[in-house]
């Protein structure tokens, strides 16, 4: 397929800036693929779907607070480093972006807090991308502790505002537990304590995995032709535990959901020869789009996608383009609020 295919108009006013005060509010478009139907529902209405031995598939990263404002040395410029994974421990190396980017050359120091923090830039990536050196005499865990303290959570540019109290809060899922990522499997922020445990004593199960997300789903697709469209890799474990369950309700023709496109990519990731999951742990730089033939997962709670995304088109290929294109149109005309903050969709 091409790029302009996936191309819709989606209003600024249609960007949820902040999420709703109680997570399950959000609403709930249903799109059941074998009668080409829509429903709209609200998220707590969910239950209503699933049954014993049903299992959902929920991604527990963990964001941590990867945005670091600096100055730059000499000319103090205030300079914005976004944390995107450490590439060498010991030597405290790190791949960031920076921006404004044209500012920042190879030898420059930048200083964070009130100098707590003082890094390097030792070479170039891409146009906004840099390696950074940490100078620090501690140790790795000591950095990331006061990397902690200075940092703020990354919330996207798209948000138009700084980050605030509630984001530290609601950028997060509440079965997050192991921290490496830059941005939360947001089909998962709806997700409240009170319906995980209405769905628990329904008999659902929960299988968790970790997919560390970073720049890989959010790069922007630039290549009319998908085929050549490159994600970056990103790394993920999926247990033996996950995989009996969900082999287990594969088995007895139960339900499987991948909540969010982070978690469909690491199971198609790790397919054995008879189309059932194997436990993994590695990197996949896996990129979904239309046809696809998806062997694990029968069910997907998604958000609403902004035009030409990599999750707009992992999502179509698990909806179907054409229903998909009917149910943002639906979507639009029904106020659905999208991106990070905004309703969800699920597509059984």
């Amino acid at each position: 397929m091409k790029l302009s295919q996936f191309k819709f108009d989606l209003p600024e006013d249609r960007i949820a800036k902040y999420p709703l005060p109680n997570r399950d509010d959000s609403k709930l478009m249903v799109l059941h693929r074998d009668t080409q139907t829509i429903e709209h529902r609200t998220f707590k209405d969910i239950l209503e779907y699933f049954d014993d031995k049903d299992t959902f598939v929920i991604n527990d990263t963990k964001v941590f607070p990867a945005r670091l404002i600096g100055n730059k040395e000499k000319t103090g410029a205030q300079i914005e480093v976004f944390l995107l994974r450490e590439l060498n421990q010991e030597m405290k190396y790190w791949d960031v972006l920076v921006d404004p980017a044209r500012k920042i050359r190879v030898g420059n120091k930048l200083y964070f807090g009130n100098d707590d923090l003082v890094a390097e830039v030792i070479d170039n990536t891409t146009s906004r991308g840099r390696t950074i050196r940490f100078i620090f005499d501690g140790t790795s865990e000591e950095l990331i502790q006061i990397v902690k303290k200075i940092g703020q959570t990354p919330i996207p540019k798209y948000l138009g505002r700084e980050p605030e109290e509630i984001d530290a809060e609601r950028y997060q899922t509440i079965f997050a537990t192991n921290e490496g990522a830059i941005a939360p499997p947001t089909a998962g922020l709806h997700f409240s304590r009170e319906l995980m445990i209405r769905m628990d004593i329904k008999g659902v199960r929960f299988a968790n995995m970790t997919l560390h997300l970073g720049m890989g789903t959010t790069k922007d697709v630039e290549v009319e032709d998908l085929t050549k469209h490159k994600m970056d890799s990103e790394n993920f474990i999926i247990s033996d535990e996950t995989t009996r369950l969900v082999n287990e309700s594969k088995e007895l023709k139960k339900k499987v959901v991948a909540v969010g496109a982070s978690v469909l990519r690491a199971i198609e990731s790790s397919v054995s020869s008879s189309r059932t999951l194997n436990p993994s742990e590695g990197w996949t730089g896996k990129f979904i789009f239309p046809y696809y033939d998806f062997a694990v997962a029968n069910g997907l709670i998604t958000n609403f996608h902004a035009p030409c995304s990599t999750h707009l088109m992992l999502t179509s290929a698990f909806a179907g383009h054409d229903f998909l294109l009917r149910a943002y149109k639906e979507a639009l005309e029904h106020n659905y609020r999208f991106m990070c903050y905004g309703d969800a969709m699920l597509i059984l």
